[in-house]
């Protein structure tokens, strides 16, 4: 590719250096995005809208980035008579400032939030969209300006040069595949967030410092005069309106389809951090044997047309629902567990590798080696990007769920092989045309997603959704549940009826406020305002409240008492915020504990914010939904090391841990004097599905499985949960190389 006034070697060798420069380029940038997005939800909350916000801000930076980038980049070689790679080093630099300044900035945001109401507010999303452009933005244009910037050092070592930016594409997603890999299954589990970033802006700094040394020291004749320089980014270059609209769709789909896949997929790949990880391993690594096609079939100039990757495109669209239908896959063939993962993630590879092939293809096009039309294409493409994930969060999903969502996605395509088909012979025209109006078919009649109820053989069921989550309530009698986004996450169980019982039976005084943290179908809550004092249930997902209706016949009653009070919030923001003392705050986490952003309710920052929030003699009930292990020994520790009291219960079903805390001592109480202590609604509300009337029998069920809590503290002290090392997230190298839980 590089060739004017060197040597096959030393051509090879810079090629080589431009590689690995975009590599790690790419490497860092996937890394801040998966660890500031992290740190964002333990600032402002795990919301739809924090998720939304942070990848609109990343996508922003990157499209206005490029497109300022394309731009300025000629302007600043005919002013300095510098050479470009010097402009894309020092831009390396400032995005490496970013790994330490963005925590701080996060920090400072979030106090400046907490008084702007409950995290579905608009004022909230507003502010939080505020704090996190202020943030995030600066980083990310600079990062939009590092493809501009190295095509244009690029056309100034060879005027010839037409595929720069496919050949800086191809780099860069493999350095993201790498980031992405190496930053949720290794590094985070090793160094903790912040040291992790500070990983990334250490590679930020060698890249710029190596961007300095080749232009300082490389001989080659850099562009001087005007007339070169001005040819380095040629403001010309206009845009066809088809292509312009195929760079925004791609854009627009692909990451609208993302936050589709992992709302229908989350069955199948489970809510952990490393289900995530892989889908966007995948996804990338499918982008970037995409564009490695592409350069491998340009160099034989054999590469497909535009047309053809439209065609293939919109067979491959409707893949994802064609062969992950729960219907076939999980009824017909009853497919393992760990071969539903594998069809999940084969099923996006052939759309997403079209994409990696088409993209980089597309955009060579239209600027055929100018940094600056290619900066307002790949900008293009970015906007797409924006708009996608907002357009498939608040829009798509709420109303028409995870099913129709992708195979409205998919439409596109079909529409833009339909105007291109005159262009393919027959031999690809009908074959396509008939797979095509197939699947489109059979998508839109036949195939069902995993989220759907009625692949649980369920006759009665009810859906909720909203931009948070599909809500799935099914079943009836006892055997009602709650599902979320297709997960199991609650079922009617009396355990949770003693995470409001046990807590108020240990406080030694009338008790007046509670705190429920996670509502889920309820129970808690209920069971709280059976004892006659004030209530707050707080609940991410607006439908999982909305669904309470669908468990108790009584849930119009409750939710008209005066003394209770549901909030929609991040239960760790709203303690952030709020002003209130409670005399029991009680805590549900969701299940699995291996749960992406369940740290957060687990780890010692978290129950410093709970001291502050309960009375002096208050408790503490935090529900622990595992086994024995390291994590569980990792909770107990948590706590211990900010609750000076702690006694623990394991639950009357055998599975799970009612962990007490506080203050001051939990003093012994016998069955009998909680009874003495609970009102007669209570009494009755313990004993609504238990079949026997012996109330103290049935505490003693549980009072006397009590464990000390030295038992399960480990002799190793840095096993523990805190913001910067969520311990019961990341454990794949321990699993996998060390103890096991």
């Amino acid at each position: 590719m590089i060739t004017a006034d060197r040597t096959p070697l030393e051509s090879r060798r810079l090629t080589s250096t431009l590689a690995l420069l975009f590599f790690l380029s790419g490497f860092s940038a996937l890394l801040y995005q998966l660890v500031w997005l992290r740190l964002a939800f333990a600032s402002f909350g795990i919301v739809t809208a924090v998720i939304s916000i942070v990848v609109a801000v990343f996508m922003l930076g990157l499209s206005v980035g490029s497109w300022i980038g394309g731009n300025l980049v000629g302007r600043l070689i005919r002013r300095t008579r510098r050479p470009a790679i010097e402009f894309y080093g020092l831009s390396e630099c400032l995005i490496g400032l970013g790994a330490f300044a963005v925590p701080t900035l996060f920090g400072l945001g979030e106090q400046v939030l907490l008084g702007l109401g409950e995290s579905d507010s608009s004022l909230y999303v507003i502010g939080s969209a505020a704090v996190l452009g202020i943030s995030l933005l600066p980083w990310c244009l600079l990062m939009g300006t590092t493809f501009p910037f190295m095509m244009a050092f690029i056309k100034q070592i060879d005027r010839s040069d037409t595929d720069g930016f496919s050949f800086l594409y191809a780099a860069n997603v493999l350095g993201a595949i790498a980031g992405a890999a190496i930053t949720a299954f290794i590094l985070i589990e090793i160094l903790g967030f912040r040291n992790t970033l500070r990983v990334a802006g250490t590679v930020n700094f060698l890249i710029g410092a190596t961007s300095f040394a080749i232009g300082r020291f490389s001989p080659i004749a850099w562009a001087t005069t005007e007339n070169e320089s001005t040819s380095i980014a040629d403001k010309g270059v206009r845009i066809e309106p088809l292509n312009a609209a195929i760079l925004f769709i791609t854009g627009f789909t692909s990451l609208a389809m993302e936050v589709v896949w992992t709302r229908a997929y989350t069955p199948i790949l489970g809510t952990q951090v490393y289900g995530f990880a892989l889908l966007l391993f995948v996804y990338l690594l499918a982008t970037r044997l995409g564009s490695v096609l592409y350069r491998k079939h340009l160099r034989y100039r054999s590469a497909y047309s535009i047309p053809q990757l439209l065609a293939l495109l919109s067979v491959a669209a409707f893949l994802p629902l064609a062969m992950n239908d729960p219907q076939i896959t999980s009824g017909a063939l009853q497919l393992p567990k760990s071969v539903l993962v594998v069809v999940v993630l084969l099923s996006l590879f052939p759309f997403c590798s079209l994409l990696g092939y088409l993209t980089p293809q597309l955009i060579d096009t239209v600027a055929q080696g100018d940094p600056a039309a290619a900066g307002k294409a790949y900008a293009i493409n970015i906007l797409g990007c924006i708009i996608g994930p907002l357009v498939a969060a608040y829009g798509l999903l709420p109303q028409l769920g995870a099913h129709y969502s992708l195979a409205l996605l998919a439409l596109p395509f079909s529409i833009f092989f339909a105007v291109r088909m005159a262009a393919l012979t027959p031999s690809w025209r009908w074959p396509i045309a008939v797979a095509g109006v197939f699947l489109l078919a059979s998508s839109a009649l036949y195939h069902r997603t995993y989220e759907d109820p009625r692949g649980r053989n369920s006759e009665l069921y009810m859906i909720r959704r909203d931009h948070t989550a599909t809500v799935t309530s099914l079943g009836q009698g006892m055997k009602k549940g709650l599902f979320v986004n297709g997960v199991g996450i609650t079922y009617m169980t009396p355990i949770t009826k003693f995470m409001a019982h046990l807590p108020l039976g240990f406080f030694n005084e009338r008790a007046r406020s509670a705190l429920v943290v996670c509502f889920g179908m309820g129970t808690t809550y209920r069971s709280l305002l059976s004892w006659d004092i004030h209530v707050i249930g707080v609940e991410l997902v607006p439908s999982v409240k909305d669904a309470f209706v669908y468990y108790y016949d009584d849930a119009s009653e409750v939710l008209r008492d005066p003394n209770g009070q549901i909030i929609i919030d991040d239960g760790r923001r709203f303690l952030k915020r709020t002003k209130k003392h409670f005399d029991v705050i009680t805590i549900d986490p969701p299940p699995p504990v291996e749960a992406a952003g369940s740290s957060l309710l687990y780890t010692e920052e978290f129950y410093q914010s709970v001291k502050q929030h309960l009375t002096p003699n208050g408790v503490l009930q935090q529900w622990f939904p595992g086994e024995d292990g390291e994590i569980l020994h990792a909770v107990a520790r948590s706590l211990s090391n900010q609750f000076p009291y702690v006694r623990v219960f394991p639950s009357i079903e055998g599975s799970g841990y009612h962990f007490l805390a506080s203050m001051r001592p939990l003093a012994a109480v016998k069955s009998k004097q909680i009874v003495e202590r609970m009102p007669m609604k209570a009494q009755k509300d313990l004993l609504e599905w238990h079949t026997s009337k012996d109330l103290p029998g049935y505490f003693d069920q549980l009072l006397s499985q009590e464990v000390p809590i030295a038992s399960l503290l480990n002799n190793d002290t840095a096993i523990r949960i805190v913001d910067d090392r969520p311990f019961n997230e990341y454990f794949l190298l321990r699993r996998s190389f060390g103890s096991r839980d």
